[in-house]
């Protein structure tokens, strides 16, 4: 099928054809923009806590089946999430952008 396409396709030569078209706006500058490291990681955050919530609804669905065991297993998943939490707290990994607090007393010059 997609050799056949090829074949009976039409052809297009037109200097505009090959250019991307995006909501009717030409394009300017260039597409790779570099991302700073801490994007990724707090990408990483995302997918990482956004597993978690889903393994949690999971257990949520299925409470009465798990009883106890999976009660008990729920809270030491959770005591983990939230022992993790702060650690990253701790070393600033969620520390996004600079400091407000640094920022105002080089403003105005108070220690």
């Amino acid at each position: 099928m997609i050799g056949l396409a090829f074949i009976l396709g039409e052809r297009h030569h037109e200097k505009k054809t090959d250019e991307p078209y995006e909501s009717g706006i030409p394009p300017t500058g260039d597409a790779r923009l570099r991302f700073s490291s801490g994007f990724y990681i707090i990408a990483m955050f995302f997918v990482i806590f956004d597993l978690d919530a889903a393994f949690i609804m999971l257990w949520a669905v299925s409470f009465r089946e798990l009883g106890l065991q999976g009660y008990i297993g729920i809270v030491i998943f959770i005591a983990l999430l939230i022992v993790l939490l702060v650690y990253e707290l701790s070393i600033g990994a969620l520390d996004f952008g600079p400091d407000g607090r640094k920022i105002l007393k080089s403003k105005t010059g108070s220690k």
